[in-house]
């Protein structure tokens, strides 16, 4: 939990639900992909260390570990947004009765503009296509009761839910399975972005029965800077190999990694989907961007995901003890992530009620790195990987030591 900052001074990072920390093994394993490119040129895809030809699927089966699916489900490919779009390309088709699509009030901007973008490209208008869920007035996260009693007032009207699984702003944990099954009952598509989800709560996509899923490598999942991202397609619509102009085929965008590696060399015009997420990925995996995931991946899989969160739990209830604990805190400071464990992941968000940006750049001085949204949120993630009960203390000793000199 301790890392040098620009010299030797010690700091507490807790700013893993925005940036994860570089797994040591991380440095050599994209100079082994250097080395070999140096070597081997183009004979590198198959005479690499790691062949560059199959590099997908060496992060194929962790990847699916993490967030609960089947491996033919799963693929790791561009960026998030760029696999919402994808996805929402194939399951976002609305009619002139059932064209809504409903996300969190408080969703990341780039969910945003995606879901708006995308109604404009169908010639709707944003305004009324988007459904933004607000919490109940006085209230900061979303109740599911709120969220099932609009979905049925909606109904027919929606085409698509696609909530954050945890929330950016608030840190709450979505109850997944139960808002999937609400959303199927009105007959609307559901897809997750598990941007702040994957890495940090137990997941279960294949049996919640989710239609699609994404998320980024770069928070939770220490893949480095803008990683690589992953895409979650369930197997009732991922093994649907129809070709386009055949009846019951899917409509997507489609590349030559989406075709079916059997005929892949064949070359021609003819796009024949392989029977897996796999379908939905256009291009070759960039193997310099995707050497630090298969890294990460593999400390996922030697530490396990249940062990992680069993330890998050008590991480973050100590975390949220301490504030308590510090004298006439509630006056300055309020934690808006829900208090219950299962609605809540690593990150505990402090509502700061006067001179919040004042209140950073403390912390920040004192070597505490959290980070700061607009407007008063101060967002702390204790990460079960690297994070210690230590760095909590510190973290509060800190605010305690700021609070005093208000």
């Amino acid at each position: 939990g301790e890392h040098s900052r620009g010299g030797d001074e010690r700091c507490v990072y807790l700013c893993g639900n925005s940036l994860g920390l570089m797994p040591k093994a991380t440095r050599g394993a994209v100079l082994q992909e250097l080395e070999d490119w140096s070597k081997f040129g183009v004979e590198g895809h198959f005479r690499a260390k790691h062949p560059w030809y199959p590099y997908h699927e060496f992060v194929r089966d962790a990847a699916a570990r993490v967030v609960g699916a089947l491996p033919h489900e799963v693929v790791v490919m561009n960026s998030l947004t760029t696999n919402l779009h994808l996805m929402m390309a194939t399951f976002y088709r609305p009619t002139p009765e059932r064209f809504k699509i409903v996300i969190e009030d408080s969703a990341f901007p780039s969910d945003s503009y995606a879901v708006q973008s995308q109604a404009a490209f169908h010639g709707l208008d944003p305004a009324t296509a988007v459904v933004r869920l607000k919490p109940r007035p006085g209230e900061a996260t979303l109740r599911t009761d709120d969220v099932e009693a609009t979905l049925r007032e909606l109904g027919g009207s929606v085409a698509l839910v696609m909530l954050g699984g945890v929330n950016y702003l608030t840190g709450q944990v979505m109850e997944m399975g139960r808002l999937t099954e609400a959303a199927h009952r009105v007959g609307a598509v559901v897809g997750w972005d598990l941007a702040h989800a994957a890495g940090n709560v137990e997941l279960s996509l294949h049996e919640w029965q989710a239609d699609f899923a994404c998320w980024c490598s770069y928070k939770y999942l220490n893949s480095g800077p803008g990683a690589v991202a992953g895409c979650f397609v369930h197997e009732r619509h991922s093994k649907n190999t129809k070709r386009f102009g055949e009846q019951g085929a899917l409509k997507r965008f489609a590349g030559w990694w989406g075709n079916d590696p059997k005929t892949r060399f064949e070359m021609g015009p003819g796009f024949v989907p392989v029977a897996s997420a796999d379908a939905w990925s256009l291009s070759n995996p960039p193997v310099l961007a995707v050497a630090p995931i298969r890294v990460s991946l593999e400390i996922f899989d030697r530490a396990g995901i249940s062990n992680l969160r069993g330890k998050s739990v008590r991480l973050t209830g100590y975390l949220r003890e301490a504030i308590a604990a510090i004298p006439s805190v509630e006056r300055s400071v309020e934690v808006i992530t829900p208090s219950d464990p299962m609605s809540c992941g690593c990150q505990l968000s402090l509502a700061v009620r006067d001179r919040p940006k004042e209140l950073h750049a403390s912390l920040t001085a004192e070597g505490v790195i959290a980070d700061f949204r607009e407007p008063n949120v101060i967002r702390v993630a204790p990460v079960p990987l690297y994070n210690s009960f230590h760095d909590c203390w510190r973290f509060a000793e800190v605010l305690k030591r700021h609070l005093a000199r208000r």
